[in-house]
């Protein structure tokens, strides 16, 4: 059993030992107990403090958390509860517990956290819920700190220095004793660690680990967005060695293992400035009205082993990172870029899924294993678009004819339901040094789109594989990844059908598959109009959101009743744990432990919703110092977004999203109102509602809190 600390002479507080006392109560939640027992059990020793745990007993039953059955006992009030989460503070500053059983959010006073931080998994205790309002709480024990190192900004004086971290979620600063300043100077941004947070200190110690640079310097600041998120941005030397030692010779012992694709016509599509090429397509006529499509993709667990360092560590970061100006790599350079990428006329171990298609892309047989091939040719998404386009080339035929039956597999999809959640993509052109000088907007095209359905298909025919048991078996499905993705919450989605009607578009949510269908035609409707991104943003954050798992409930948005991902492997760890899987289960090995498999879901879940976040922030972060150069200058745009404290507006020409603060609206007072998406003016009446139109001026850019001011 764990000793506890004993309190020796220094003093405990009312706000120290009501989580400690609650905590006991919690362990024996049908015991009785006194200030005597409790102060045995706390092992506190002096008198005063024992006096103290008097006073804190009779205030947690005056506040409904402990019940006073006879004098001086007091057992655990069972209408209050201890609930464990999540904490997440909230761009506002509240902080409210994410519970993990999906029970309502509960609110954490600030003198309720007891030293605790956004994203920790805690436990709370769940006051008496008083009339007319929301649960309330008090942290009682942190169970898992989400993170001990931060980033931000250093403020040094002469003899002790703070980091002021950046973003909203710390919420508090860093004392930093000077001798562990690593160098650091004011304004540098840099890395710290938490190293000691005292009972009765405001705020957290830390030391620098890492000075990042000079505010403002593009690597500085790519960097500091990275390590915000907890994101690595360099390989550990042992991890780059061990990649450097890898053998990338393919022996003809490993060839004669594999289907042999080296002379079927083969090629890859991919962005212009892609280096890691994961996947490439095939195609053969085998008759005048079949066709052998192959989707090949880059067999990374054939070089990356289990147990390994580069597996770790591939692991560890589940994902690629994709900022504005770079990508950071899952896999170190050598494999990601080199050995595994599916380079034109080298010869190359992949993982494939090869379907026989009829002209109207029905599937007449098809086939899962391990291949080698060598491809042709290396398209861009634009050199492809260009051939379907009317464009002469080489692979004509055969880029036509993919695209033909992509066509038709693409509207066989929407035809079942799939949801058509497509967007432009926001892309800037920088200069040498980082600095964005022009916005630019990618539109996916045919080229994109033939891609996308022989990925779609080749990840949905993989899970069917595993995961489709037939009709009438008594056999149960084999643990497998799935990528799942729930039906829209209701309270969400009935908010979106209210804000759309506004616009004139309706809705039918009588069933999940009217929903879809009625969801595309609005989509559809709303191509090329104001409103169009802003519809678009709030039906996307209408739906749930997409993870791995091993439990499977289908894909709603695809309309795929089995999906996984298999098709980018060098990016995605959770494609790397299929390709193990599957290559256990084409060779007819039993089933895995689904508990450990699961947890490593959670992980790439985490780690990828880590990934967009900071791909979000770059973003932000270029479109402020983009505007930077427009301070003063006017636009049009729209009511993005209405809070208490101000309205978000997005620019129509741009995409940038800057905030007009509610105590800068001096005409009137305004009032919130949530659930109408507007700000009501209390004297004369006039309304800021989501999707105005508005026309503003950009009042200021602060690069630091990557924020827009309009006016």
């Amino acid at each position: 059993m764990k000793k506890k600390k004993k309190s020796g002479g220094s003093r405990f507080s009312k706000k120290s030992l009501k989580p400690l006392i609650m905590k006991e109560f919690a362990s024996a939640p049908k015991k009785l107990l006194n200030y005597k027992q409790i102060a045995k059990s706390l092992q506190v020793i002096k008198m005063s403090d024992k006096q103290l745990i008097n006073v804190v007993l009779a205030e947690l039953a005056a506040q409904g958390s402990l019940i006073e059955i006879s004098t001086g006992r007091f057992r655990l009030n069972k209408q209050s509860n201890l609930v464990t989460g999540v904490l997440d503070r909230q761009a506002g500053g509240d902080v409210y517990l994410i519970p993990e059983d999906g029970s309502q959010e509960v609110f954490i006073p600030d003198h309720n956290l007891n030293r605790a931080l956004s994203g920790d998994t805690v436990k709370v205790f769940v006051y008496a819920q008083r009339k007319r309002r929301g649960p309330e709480g008090e942290v009682t024990e942190v169970l898992k700190r989400s993170r001990k190192e931060f980033v931000g900004t250093l403020e040094v004086s002469n003899s002790y220095a703070f980091l002021i971290p950046s973003g909203k979620k710390m919420g508090y600063d860093i004392f930093i004793p000077k001798e562990n300043l690593k160098g650091g100077k004011d304004g540098q941004k840099a890395i710290v660690r938490i190293t000691d947070w005292p009972e009765r200190a405001k705020n957290p110690i830390g030391k620098v680990i890492e000075v990042l640079g000079n505010t403002g310097d593009n690597e500085t600041e790519m960097h500091a967005i990275l390590a915000e998120f907890g994101l690595p941005y360099r390989y550990p030397q042992e991890v780059q060695e061990a990649a450097e030692k890898i053998d990338a010779g393919i022996t003809e012992e490993e060839i004669s293992k594999r289907k042999d694709f080296r002379k079927t016509t083969t090629f890859t599509i991919d962005p212009v400035d892609a280096k890691d090429f994961d996947d490439a397509l095939s195609i053969k006529q085998l008759k005048s009205n079949l066709w052998e499509i192959g989707v090949h993709i880059a067999d990374v667990t054939h070089y990356v082993k289990p147990k390994t360092i580069l597996e770790q560590e591939a692991y560890k970061r589940a994902t690629s990172v994709y900022l504005v100006d770079r990508v950071v790599p899952m896999l170190p350079e050598r494999l990601s870029n080199g050995i595994c990428s599916l380079r034109p006329n080298e010869e190359k171990l992949t993982f494939s899924a090869v379907f026989h298609m009829d002209n109207e892309a029905n599937i007449k047989d098809q086939w899962i294993g391990r291949t080698v091939i060598e491809s042709d040719r290396r398209f861009t998404y634009e050199e492809a678009q260009a051939i379907i386009e009317g464009a002469d080339d080489d692979l004509k035929d055969e880029v036509l004819k993919m695209n033909d039956l992509a066509v038709k597999l693409r509207e066989r999809r929407f035809e079942k339901g799939s949801v058509n959640f497509e967007r432009n993509e926001i892309k800037f052109e920088i200069d040498e040094n980082g600095k964005p000088i022009r916005v630019l907007f990618k539109e996916p095209k045919a080229s994109n789109h033939l891609v996308e359905e022989f990925m779609l298909q080749a990840n949905k025919t993989v899970a069917e594989y595993v995961g489709k048991v037939p009709k009438g078996s008594t056999k149960k499905a084999k643990t497998f990844v799935y990528r799942i993705h729930d039906q829209p919450q209701l309270d969400k989605f009935e908010s979106f059908k209210s804000f759309i009607r506004k616009f004139g578009y309706r809705i039918d949510s009588s069933s999940p598959g009217n929903i879809s269908a009625s969801l595309n035609q609005v989509l559809t409707e709303v191509k090329g109009k104001s409103e169009q991104n802003l519809i678009e943003t709030i039906a996307i954050r209408s739906m749930s959101k997409a993870q791995y798992s091993t439990f499977n409930i289908g894909h709603y948005g695809l309309g795929f009743a089995h999906y996984s991902h298999f098709t980018s492997p060098i990016r995605r760890y959770p494609d790397m744990m299929v390709h193990r899987l599957l290559e256990r289960y084409l060779d007819g090995g039993k089933s895995v432990d689904q508990d450990h498999y699961e947890e490593m879901c959670e992980h790439s879940s985490e780690r990828e919703t880590m990934a967009a976040q900071a791909e979000r922030s770059s973003i932000k972060y270029k479109q402020v110092e983009f505007m930077q150069e427009h301070l003063g200058k006017e636009f049009t745009g729209v009511v993005s977004g209405v809070t208490e404290w101000g309205l978000y507006v997005e620019l129509d020409e741009n995409h940038c999203e800057g905030m007009i603060p509610i105590r800068d609206l001096d005409d009137d007072y305004y009032m919130f109102d949530e659930a109408n998406y507007c700000i009501i003016g209390r004297h004369h009446g006039t309304i800021y509602r989501l999707g105005d139109c508005l026309t503003i001026k950009v009042a200021s850019a602060n690069l630091e809190k990557k924020q827009l001011d309009f006016s």
